[in-house]
């Protein structure tokens, strides 16, 4: 076994190495990460095709990957706190006045819950249209345990209502939430980013020399901080392809194709919703083709990662690189994108799940009577699933309790939940990327000299990760 992990492992270092050439060739971000995806499916291909899905040397292999590709998750996840708080309080001590911060919350949040309405819709649509029902399917002994799991979850869903939800925004213990040890740790840092930055300015005036020193630390700190996201995301292609060799190597064919209705219709549910994200940019007056090519490698991160909360460095990176939008917004987007409003797992997901699940119990879910307060709870629901794996769980647990359905149900989809969790979260970073851009364009604030900017006929591409 050791020299069959061995080889497969040389394997995967000879392709580590040709992108590693790649990045000493200069080759476009862009071009990096798309041969990085490519190549971790043929070699997770390849190795299901060799060893099978559950053989313990495929097992092994991955372990050693995943110091690849997890490890790069986690080096992203590291950054993602001292990045919000300088470029947030950075950004409010450039401002004005208070309204301006004050707008640039309502068109972000407001952008966000909207689009997941829209995305709850069309998930229904999805699964009036494929006919998807849960009335017949039958459960493994995995699928059972998971049911089991989400039963016992179900308390915690039910405790939670608005009112706890917008408290637990707060940061009681800022140096708490600094570590990511709540879910939603991203927000509070947020706010307890803003209060600093009004505190800061609050002082601009009868303390000027200490407001000026105080801004030239954050200026230093931010500094230090974005060469740090640099040199992070200098490793994106390596951290892509590890991640997608593992899910593919990993993946049952057999279960994907007993559930493939349900994968196609989440799958064109994802695509019609991503194309209502082009229209909404489209409508700001900017081409969409044009912002499909610079945000490509943040939305190929997410599909691999599966974490909205670690996508935040490149997200924040590529919108002010890329797309000409404010550090301030950008931030406002790009952390509260992963907490609230998440269109494809609190959207899309929970809304196909209940309609699945309601005719088990005897009701027609394409009644007004129950599509109203469906899209109610969704939209509602929506503030707080946490951005990384685990959050459309959670999300379809708070719906699914508050229609009283059965929430073991839910566990049925265990199998293709890895496959469809990467579109939604990809579809989540493309929603919170939208409502920055948006945001940014209605305010006036899009520097349209970088938006129009072709970043592979400079180097632009490599300022992501070079």
């Amino acid at each position: 076994m050791a020299i069959q992990v061995i080889l497969n492992l040389a394997v995967a270092a000879a392709i580590l190495a040709f992108l590693y050439r790649q990045q000493a060739r200069h080759a476009t971000f862009t071009v990096r990460v798309f041969s990085a995806l490519g190549l971790g499916i043929a070699l997770g291909a390849g190795l299901q095709a060799v060893y099978g899905a559950a053989n313990p040397i495929l097992a092994s292999t991955g372990q050693y990957l995943d110091i690849v590709g997890t490890g790069y998750v986690k080096l992203l996840q590291m950054i993602v706190m001292p990045l919000i708080m300088v470029s947030i309080i950075g950004a409010i001590l450039k401002l004005k006045n208070a309204s301006s911060l004050g707008k640039i919350s309502v068109l972000t949040i407001g952008t966000l819950m909207l689009t997941t309405v829209v995305a709850a819709a069309i998930g229904i649509l999805m699964a009036k249209l494929f006919g998807l029902t849960a009335v017949g399917l039958t459960s493994n002994a995995a699928e059972v345990a998971r049911g089991a799991y989400l039963q016992g979850k179900l308390p915690d869903a039910q405790a939670i209502s608005l009112p706890n939800m917008l408290i637990s925004f707060l940061p009681a213990n800022p140096f708490l939430d600094m570590t990511g040890g709540r879910k939603t740790s991203t927000i509070a840092v947020v706010i307890f980013s803003i209060f600093i930055g009004i505190a800061a300015t609050g002082i601009a005036q009868k303390k000027p020399d200490e407001f000026a020193s105080f801004e030239r630390f954050i200026q230093v700190a931010h500094t230090i901080v974005m060469r740090l996201v640099t040199i992070v995301l200098r490793l994106t292609p390596y951290g892509v392809f590890a991640l997608m060799a593992q899910v593919v190597a990993t993946s049952s064919y057999a279960d994907i194709l007993n559930l493939i209705g349900f994968v196609l219709a989440s799958y064109c549910a994802l695509i019609l919703m991503f194309g209502v994200h082009l229209g909404l940019v489209s409508a700001s007056g900017l081409n969409p083709l044009r912002f499909v090519k610079k945000i490509f490698p943040v939305l190929v991160f997410a599909f691999t990662s599966r974490t909205s909360a670690g996508s935040i460095p490149m997200s924040v990176q590529t919108q002010t690189q890329r797309l000409g939008t404010p550090e301030g917004i950008a931030n406002f987007a790009a952390s509260f994108g992963a907490t609230i409003g998440q269109n494809g797992c609190a959207g899309i997901y929970p809304a196909m799940l209940a309609v699945m699940i309601a005719p088990t119990v005897g009701i027609d879910p394409f009644t007004i009577g129950f599509l109203l307060p469906l899209l109610a709870i969704i939209m509602v629901g929506s503030v707080g699933v946490a951005g990384v794996g685990g959050g459309a769980t959670f999300a379809a647990l708070i719906v699914l309790s508050s229609l009283d359905l059965p929430v073991a149900l839910a566990g049925l989809l265990i199998s293709i939940e890895p496959l469809i969790d990467m579109g939604r979260t990809a579809l989540n970073v493309s929603g919170s990327i939208t409502a920055g851009t948006v945001t940014s364009r209605v305010l006036g604030e899009t520097d349209l000299a970088v938006f129009n900017r072709d970043d592979d006929s400079g180097n632009d591409s490599e300022t992501l990760a070079a």
